[in-house]
């Protein structure tokens, strides 16, 4: 249905509506990157291919998993069944910091040992290289610590050493990863922000927390621009660190993912009519 609607206003009007095939770029979030598995569902359903991914932190995980062939379903249940403690393993370091290795284990324990070399669909994680707080791509080489270094939230993980380079979570640097997509020459960018619409806890525990999410968000806002079209799950009351809502959320990315993928048509159409 949406496929011959797009042929038809592409046809007639000449005007770019969301076309069959797109890039797509998953933001951070922690436990609220299961509303990206929603979005990947409505996204099929709507007859929409990905033509390239990229992925920020969990954004990074979901990514990989989509990436290498696993469909939404699949990664539904593994990050319904998945334990969100395990991956953030809590052993202390030499460095008195904590490991994120689990995170590389699951990787390679769903996928295999494998490279981005072999992946269905082009795949590029994004990374901060702490050393000079340079934006990495990471989209060759060894999938597993390329995906550990994304989601390694600095002065809490050890940094994940990758080419001589020590890397951090790409979220310090560009959370919702349009750039390497855009850079790709890709025509149309889909981003989802699944911090767009977030609303900051107040006790003040949760302070530092806060302060590095809030400058996050400001960074995001302004890179996000840079998609055709920008998903924002509406999941400003869910938690990053509760798990006991996945299924909601999952829920949610695809009530607003196929909110925003209809409004996308109806302004092509409106606009179309305008003209006449």
């Amino acid at each position: 249905m949406l496929s011959s609607f797009r042929a038809l206003m592409q046809r007639f009007s000449g005007r770019q509506t969301v076309p069959d095939s797109v890039a797509l770029a998953l933001g951070g979030g922690a436990v609220l990157g299961a509303a990206h598995v929603g979005v990947l569902r409505a996204l099929e359903e709507s007859g929409i291919r990905i033509s390239r991914i990229s992925g920020t932190s969990i954004g990074a995980f979901i990514a990989a998993l989509y990436a290498f062939g696993k469909s939404p379903e699949e990664i539904a249940t593994v990050v319904t069944e998945l334990d969100w403690l395990d991956i953030t393993r809590f052993t202390l370091s030499r460095f008195g910091l904590l490991s994120n290795s689990e995170l590389g284990k699951q990787v390679t324990d769903l996928l295999g040992d494998v490279d981005f070399e072999q992946s269905r669909i082009p795949l590029t994680v994004i990374a901060t290289d702490i050393s000079s707080g340079n934006k990495v791509f990471l989209d060759s080489g060894e999938l597993a610590p390329a995906v550990m270094a994304s989601a390694c939230i600095p002065g809490v993980f050890i940094p994940v050493e990758i080419d001589g380079r020590l890397l951090v979570d790409g979220g310090l640097v560009e959370n919702v990863p349009v750039t390497p997509l855009v850079s790709a020459g890709e025509p149309f960018v889909i981003g989802v922000d699944l911090n767009a619409r977030r609303h900051y806890q107040r006790p003040i525990i949760d302070l530092m927390a806060n302060v590095v999410d809030i400058a996050i968000d400001h960074a995001s806002s302004i890179q996000a621009k840079k998609a055709d079209l920008l998903i924002t799950p509406e999941i400003g009351s869910f938690s990053r660190t509760d798990t006991s809502r996945i299924a909601e959320l999952i829920e949610e990315g695809y009530r607003t993912a196929m909110k925003a993928l209809a409004a996308e048509q109806r302004t092509s159409q409106n606009s179309w009519l305008e003209e006449k």
